[in-house]
């Protein structure tokens, strides 16, 4: 039986690979000798070296990241398609929590980052939403059509798609003027259009609401929606029908560019716009990059 079968990349090597791998892990590798697998790991690890160097000469010469682009993107779209952006707090109320059916028993509820024993950091946009929809309907004619794009944090423990610290795009619309499940499928289109990736819609089940639906990208999910009215409403004073979607962002950002790993795509010392910054600009990899 041939040495090749048994001779592949060692624990470190895969681990550096993986590092600079924007768009995906190390492939499987075999081969006859060592010196053989170092002579490859060698050579693959100056290409991705190349890559990332050329995604970061890329990032001086734009002036801003995949995710900051796609963010001021879709914050254009929605303005032109009459929806007004807000900006809420991060730190929110253990009430307004409640007012979502969270509490000492709900899943979510150990997720939370308490600052004190009465406030936490958002782990969803949707309180502040609620509580805005719930002034406005009195002030505004119907339909009210708001957006927010801003930082989330939950406790994540799942891996390569989940972050501590994340950016959601939620946008609601109360009182819409065609079918509620209609518009709501009508939104996912117009947001994932503008952003330029294929999806599927799928009915599931949140944590939160219940029946939802989901807007998934390559087995990924991208967002989660619903049609109200719904049970939390009256919490909140809304009587009127509405329909919202919450995107996570660094999961756009990660579909888009077919990558594997969230953390390239949200706040980091370690990344930068998916680029690995604990590199070097050789010389050699300097005329590359040039080329």
């Amino acid at each position: 039986m041939s040495g090749r079968e048994h001779i592949g990349f060692s624990p470190a090597q895969l681990q550096r690979l993986g590092e600079l791998s924007i768009r995906g892990g190390p492939e499987a590798h075999s081969f006859a000798e060592v010196a053989e697998r170092d002579r490859a790991f060698e050579e693959l690890q100056r290409t991705l070296t190349l890559e990332n160097l050329r995604r970061l000469d890329g990032l001086r010469e734009s002036g801003a990241p995949l995710l900051s682009r796609l963010a001021r993107n879709l914050a254009d779209h929605l303005r032109a398609e009459g929806f007004v952006e807000v900006a809420t707090p991060i730190l929110i109320g253990k009430g307004s929590l409640q007012k979502m059916g969270l509490d000492q028993d709900h899943p979510l509820w150990r997720q939370v980052y308490w600052v004190d024993r009465s406030r936490c950091l958002r782990p969803m946009l949707a309180p502040n939403l609620y509580y805005l929809l719930g002034h406005l309907q009195r002030i505004w004619d119907l339909p009210v059509r708001l957006f927010e794009l801003g930082t989330c944090f939950r406790k994540e423990t799942k891996g390569a798609r989940h972050l501590s610290e994340f950016t959601m795009l939620n946008l609601v619309e109360l009182g819409p003027e065609t079918d509620p499940e209609e518009r709501l499928a009508e939104l996912a289109h117009s947001v994932m259009g503008l952003a330029g990736i294929e999806f599927d819609l799928e009915t599931t089940d949140s944590e939160v609401y219940g029946p939802s639906m989901d807007v998934l990208a390559g087995g990924v999910e991208i967002a989660s929606g619903l049609a109200g009215p719904h049970r939390l409403d009256e919490n909140w004073g809304i009587s009127n029908a509405w329909v919202g979607w919450g995107f996570g962002l660094e999961r756009m950002a990660m579909v888009l560019e077919s990558s594997s790993q969230i953390h390239r795509f949200g706040r980091s010392l370690i990344y930068l716009d998916g680029a690995r910054l604990n590199i070097q600009r050789q010389s050699s990899a300097r005329q590359g990059a040039e080329a």
